[in-house]
Formats: structure tokens, C-alpha cells, sequence
């Protein structure tokens, strides 16, 4: 189930989105809120998957909002304004939405966003106990050995796979990779990277040093993190 808030100062956003929400199983809405400063405190006291989030707000912007958080939930945003979609992608977001939309178009921002769509390649997968497994990307399907991984990194659609010699574009989204990955061996330490724990170098502050390097931690990751450490 995904948790989802609604960030925006009309009301009528809001049940527009809600209603299409509704058509959708698999999510489950979190709050509404109409302004920043309410989005930050229910952001601090519940979790929350993914947000919709309108810029033109009173006193902060959705983008200003969204510039200061550390590790933001995947964020679709809704505006009536496209002029401002450019800066919206630098920031990361998983989709734009231009007000009005359909729910033909809202469908299309979901399934990118949260990967419903059935993958056009077969998902990789591997037997309990082997220390390879075989994915497509670049146009060819690669064998990758477990050891020889150094991290993954979300890049869309698609996952970054850091090799100790090279780097491989893969066809699978990076949560399709985590379910593949030995749990032992790898974590998730950010939404957007999943990495080695014996490739780890050094760890300071909110940043991991695998090699030549430098991964961000997420904070909503960090426990797990440490809590793998002093395991060992």
C-alpha cells in the first residue's frame, strides 16, 4: 500500500486528486494539507510515500518546500503553470502534472511513478544460493556476480549497476534490483541507491565513500544503516 499527501492551497485540487486516488488500490491517503508548514508536521509524525504537491502556495513555494527536505518522498506535482516543469525535473521529481488533468494522464504519472505497469523485461531473479544473476541493458544481457557490485543507483525508469570495472544501465527500476540483491549483502541507504555493505570505505556524516564514490544516506534509511553496522 502507498501512502499518499496532498499538498495545495485549493480544495478543489484537492478532491479531484482524491477522486482519482480512489480508483487506484493500492493507495491509501496519508492527510491533506494546504500549505507547507502543515506538510512539514504531518510529514514529521506519519509516513508518507509519495506526495502531490502544487507550487503557488502563501509564504513557501511547493519547489522551496520541497529544496528543504533531505530526502523528500517521490513527488508528483500538480500545477497550473508549465514554465516551471524544467526546475521541477532538476529536482528530482517523478512527474509533472498540468492542471487540469485527466485521469488517462494522473494514471500515467502513477505507473511511472510507482512502476504498477508489468516491466517490459522479464524481472531478473536468481536461485537461493548463487552469486550471479542475468539482466538486460545497453542492448545486451549482462551475467553480474554479487561480489563484483559496488552500488545501484535509481536513474528513472531504469538503475545505474556500479561495477569495480564498469557501469551498466539496466532496464529494471531500482526497487525491481532490491528484491534480486542478497538481503546480507546489500542495503538500501537512500531512495535512490542500494549499496555493497562490505565495499563500504568510510561513512561521515550523511554521506558513504565506496571507492572513489560518495553515496547520500537518506534519513529515513539511516537506523537500518547503523543497525547493520553494529551487527558486525
Amino acid at each position: 500500500m502507498t501512502r499518499y499527501l496532498i499538498i495545495d492551497d485549493e480544495p478543489i485540487a484537492h478532491r479531484i486528486i482524491e477522486g482519482y486516488c480512489q480508483k487506484l488500490p493500492y493507495l491509501e491517503k496519508a492527510g491533506n494539507c494546504y500549505d507547507a508548514f502543515e506538510a512539514m508536521q504531518l510529514l514529521n509524525q506519519t509516513q508518507v510515500d509519495l506526495i502531490f504537491l502544487d507550487i503557488n502556495m502563501p509564504e513557501l513555494s511547493g519547489f522551496e518546500f520541497l529544496k528543504s527536505m533531505p530526502d523528500p518522498p517521490a513527488t508528483i506535482v500538480t500545477s497550473a503553470h508549465k514554465e516551471f516543469a524544467l526546475e521541477g525535473y532538476e529536482l528530482d521529481i517523478s512527474d509533472y502534472l498540468l492542471k487540469p488533468f485527466s485521469f488517462a494522464r494522473f494514471l500515467k504519472a502513477m505507473n511511472k511513478t510507482i512502476g504498477v505497469k508489468m516491466p517490459t523485461a522479464p524481472t531478473p531473479s536468481v536461485e537461493k544460493g548463487n552469486t550471479h544473476f542475468f539482466i538486460k541493458g545497453d542492448k545486451k544481457i549482462h551475467q553480474i556476480q554479487f561480489e563484483d557490485i559496488l552500488f545501484v543507483e535509481a536513474y528513472g525508469n531504469y538503475a545505474k549497476i556500479y561495477l569495480e570495472q564498469e557501469m551498466i544501465l539496466s532496464h529494471e527500476k531500482i526497487s525491481s534490483l532490491e528484491e534480486v540483491l542478497p538481503a546480507g549483502e546489500f542495503l538500501r541507504v537512500h531512495k535512490s541507491f542500494i549499496v555493497a555493505t562490505k565495499k563500504i570505505k568510510t561513512i561521515e556524516g550523511n554521506r558513504i565513500s565506496i571507492e572513489e564514490h560518495k553515496i547520500p544516506i537518506g534519513q529515513t534509511y539511516k537506523n537500518g544503516l547503523m543497525k547493520r553496522i553494529n551487527k558486525r
